[in-house]
């Protein structure tokens, strides 16, 4: 037998523990050659959308491999340490030190290579499908298979370099100790666990003040600000909880004699003591990756919600305004009447007259508090404002679809604005609406107008009216018809408003967007084609972090995997010494079951939870119900553990029995 055919036997006897980390390499080379097969692929017109996803793949591309490092690092390094006898074996028979390290690189490279080469088999037999998915994410069709040469090569030499990388450096950095050190590796009496009181509430203190941090964020602005303070402490209290706080807690559960002397317990908690304090590092990796999984998936999964934005920032399915000067308004409109019937799409319109002033405005505070960045120093400015009846609002409103719930009483010198849109809410806190309500307009000729409060309801969409928007008394606005110029909006209210997505390529362009220009005709919003793309983004962006979740998720899967079969024969020579002692089958399986449940499913629970608090936390910044999402995102992740827990666990006890027999 050469050199080379005795590494290959080691792997192959040892594919059961390999099973997990294998197959999870295998996965990440796959996924990896699935995106580089879509980002070369000749046939893909380029577009916004198209080139943003093309830019979320190639970031994906990097993710993966940084973790698929990270990760084939930390599983390198847990096999071999539950491999000292076998050196040990192997050293009292002669192998040098530098045979060894030739052997775990060896070893290493054979299973680097067979993940390889089974990623791309399966990348291949799959590619189609996922280039499928992924064009319907985002709008495209008919898109043929192409076998990209520049995937391929991309795909092997970027893994082929990292395991060669990290089989050079596992089998310089073995410590080979002494032979009976090593003979006596895995026979040696563990001593019991124990904690610091300290670190113990180092750790706790971290993830309170972190969930404090997440929690008490208000608006977008500040959510950005506490972002990595409160990630860099949760990460430090994750660590710190499942090394130190839950030996702790174990420990103390021990000092209650009722619970820790009932049954079976006494095994189940001293031996969970046990893995814990052994598999601190697993725990916290586990949960930190499900956790990133959790929120990247159930935060795009939750994006379904913009039809709701949409409603929210486009009253009207159509929104036209025309600017006097010019004589196009009955023109354009005819026109979009004529595209809603050629559709037939049911609609309703309304129409009332804007009127554009030159005045100047005048800011009294010196900055914006805590959430915003903004500074506004005593700005004066001239420019022009948008008045608009409070009678001719409650119409607007009312032809929407929608109500006015509470009226307002406003003087002369008063006025309403409208609330900011979804996007702006995301970046702006409510101190920053605070403040703009204390502005001053001055109309020449005019008493200075103070803004009283917001009204309920948006009016016009993003970018159709550039002036500040004023909401006034019917007197007041007849009062000042003299000091500018007209303009009117017509809404369009369309039952099947998505259905207006293309609807006018000619008046509303691509976008479905005619921002407001003083020189020009019109200005023009077509809610449909903003949804449309919107939704093509974050299809695109669920579809992307679906399939890095699931590399994550699967890792996470290996990592409980191979630690529970790396401590196999510990577990059998214990559960064979307590069986002499009268321990049941009965039994036996209702210990087995008790401590895989809480090493399954504790990382996750935690992972829930840190989730819950970042998704209460993303609430304020995306401005949109993301909780809706999150729930099918939790209830899949525990189905998907279940499974793999029932699985496994029907393995493990097979093994543990087997023993005793």
């Amino acid at each position: 037998m050469t050199f080379r055919q005795f590494a290959y036997k080691n792997v192959t006897r040892n594919i059961r523990t390999y099973a997990a980390y294998f197959l999870s390499s295998a996965f990440s080379v796959m996924i990896f050659f699935v995106y580089a097969l879509f980002i070369f692929n000749p046939y893909i017109r380029q577009g916004i959308t198209v080139g943003a996803a093309i830019d979320a793949m190639k970031a994906a591309e990097y993710i993966i491999f940084l973790f698929s490092f990270f990760f084939v690092l930390y599983s390198m390094n847990a096999f071999l340490k539950t491999r000292k006898r076998e050196f040990g074996i192997l050293m009292m028979h002669g192998m040098s030190r530098h045979q060894l390290n030739r052997m775990v690189f060896l070893e290493n490279m054979l299973i680097g290579i067979g993940a390889i080469i089974t990623g791309l088999l399966f990348g291949l037999l799959t590619a189609k499908l996922f280039l499928m998915m992924g064009a319907k994410a985002i709008g495209i069709t008919n898109i043929p298979f192409y076998f990209a040469s520049k995937a391929f090569f991309l795909t092997v030499f970027s893994f082929l370099g990292l395991f060669f990388v990290i089989s050079l450096v596992t089998s310089l950095t073995i410590r080979t100790k002494k032979l009976l050190d090593l003979f006596q590796e895995s026979q040696k009496v563990k001593e019991e666990p124990k904690n610091s009181i300290v670190l113990s509430l180092i750790g706790l203190a971290c993830l309170i003040t972190a969930y404090y941090l997440a929690l008490t964020a208000e608006g977008g602005l500040s959510v950005l600000k506490r972002f990595f303070p409160a990630v860099i402490l949760t990460i430090i209290g994750t660590y710190f909880s499942f090394g130190q706080t839950s030996i702790f807690i174990l420990n103390l559960a021990k000092k209650r004699k009722h619970l820790f002397f009932k049954k079976t317990n006494i095994i189940t908690i001293a031996s969970l003591a046990y893995r814990l304090k052994d598999n601190a590092r697993m725990f916290f990796m586990v949960t930190i990756v499900s956790t990133v999984s959790i929120c990247a998936i159930g935060t795009l999964t939750s994006f379904n919600t913009f039809a709701e934005q949409i409603e929210q920032d486009y009253p009207y399915a159509i929104s036209y305004i025309a600017n006097g000067e010019h004589k196009t308004e009955e023109k354009h409109v005819e026109e979009i009447k004529q595209a809603l019937k050629e559709k037939n799409l049911d609609y309703t319109t309304f129409s009332m007259p804007i009127l554009i002033i030159q005045g100047k405005i005048e800011t009294k505070e010196a900055n914006i508090s805590a959430g915003a960045s903004i500074q506004r120093n005593g700005v004066s400015e001239n420019r022009p404002f948008a008045f608009i009846s409070y009678s001719n609002y409650i119409k607007y409103v009312e032809g929407a679809g929608n109500h006015v719930s509470t009226l307002s009483h406003l003087n002369e010198n008063e006025a309403l604005i409208p609330p900011a849109n979804t996007l702006t809410k995301t970046f702006m806190d409510e101190s920053y609406m605070n403040f703009l309500k204390k502005d001053e307009y001055q109309i020449p000729g005019e008493p200075v107008m103070h803004i009283k409060d917001t009204v309920e309801h948006i009016l016009f969409p993003p970018d159709i009216m550039a002036s500040d928007t004023l909401i006034v008394k019917d007197a007041v606005y007849e009062l000042l018809l003299s000091k500018g110029k007209t303009e009117t909006f017509t809404g369009f209210n369309v039952r099947e408003w998505k259905e207006t997505a293309g609807l006018l390529p000619g008046l509303a362009g691509d976008s479905g967007i005619v921002p407001y220009n003083p020189h020009k005709s019109y200005s023009i919003a077509v809610s449909g084609e903003p949804y449309a793309e919107q939704m093509k983004m974050a299809n695109m962006l669920l579809f992307v972090s679906l399939l890095v979740g699931a590399v994550f998720f699967i890792a996470a899967g290996s990592f409980l995997y191979f630690r529970l079969y790396a401590d196999l024969d510990y577990e059998k020579r214990q559960y064979a010494t307590v069986s002499k002692i009268g321990l049941t089958e009965k039994e036996l399986s209702h210990i087995v079951t008790k401590q895989l449940l809480l090493l399954f499913f504790i990382p996750l629970l935690v992972a829930t939870i840190h989730s819950t608090i970042a998704f209460a936390a993303l609430q304020d910044f995306f401005a949109l119900p993301i909780f809706r999402g999150i729930i099918t995102v939790l209830i899949s992740f525990f189905i998907l553990q279940a499974c793999y827990f029932i699985v496994i666990r029907t393995r493990y006890l097979k093994k543990i029995k087997q023993s005793l027999i």
